[in-house]
């Protein structure tokens, strides 16, 4: 899952759901130009920041560098560099070593990132780009107003999603919330932006996010994913 969210807006709040649904006549949008406005809403951000993943006891610090299409994750104890290089049609997850940037192999994306709630997958936002996509209505996180856009994988055998659920916002393409669904129609993974903090100029970003992951149909102990200010 990417990292970072922006939006220029005056307020980037979100707790809960409440419907609004579509005005009387109105057209429900194509879905893959609203996957498009988040894919170009994360190839316009030039940031550097710090932040962490956070779970129980456990805090697992990051460095996360965007530049243009890329986005670079590097962690320590042990070094560990991961890169999304997002594209107009698909997006290439790497792993960058001393011999070079390395494809990761689809065997590895439900593998755990750095044992944390967050999967290879779930980094490599190649639900961005799947074809089958439908817009299913929209919504309001409190005062942001939301397209929830569904997606599924090509084949069922190319990913450990069989579904994932998107909240996106009209005005920004700003990603605030993804439940991913198991190919039994269960919801496995859920993402949502907690809160966010001013950049100034209007401009938000994501300051902390909430991952839960679902155990036997249950919820766990969430986790967090946290950012600190860009560095000056």
């Amino acid at each position: 899952m990417a990292a970072l969210f922006q939006v220029k807006k005056r307020f980037l709040v979100l707790a809960m759901l409440c419907g609004s649904g579509l005005a009387a006549g109105q057209e429900m949008p194509n879905a893959q130009e609203i996957l498009r406005t988040v894919r170009a809403a994360q190839t316009a951000q030039q940031e550097t920041l710090n932040g962490r993943l956070r779970g129980g006891w456990t805090t697992i610090p990051f460095k996360l560098t965007m530049s243009g299409n890329t986005v670079r994750w590097e962690f320590s104890n042990p070094p560990q560099t991961l890169q999304l290089r997002l594209g107009e049609k698909d997006a290439q997850f790497e792993e960058v070593g001393k011999g070079g940037a390395q494809k990761v192999s689809p065997a590895r994306y439900d593998d755990k990132v750095r044992e944390s709630d967050i999967s290879y997958e779930d980094l490599s936002m190649r639900f961005l780009y799947w074809s089958n996509a439908t817009v299913e209505g929209d919504a309001t996180m409190l005062l942001n107003k939301c397209w929830i856009v569904r997606v599924e994988p090509p084949a069922k055998n190319s990913s450990q999603y069989g579904s994932v659920k998107l909240w996106i916002t009209k005005n920004g393409g700003a990603l605030m919330q993804a439940e991913a669904y198991g190919h039994d129609g269960k919801l496995a993974r859920r993402f949502k932006v907690v809160s966010g903090q001013s950049l100034g100029d209007g401009l938000w970003m994501l300051k902390q996010m909430r991952i839960e992951k679902m155990t036997a149909g249950a919820d766990k102990t969430p986790s967090y994913l946290e950012m600190d200010k860009p560095e000056k």
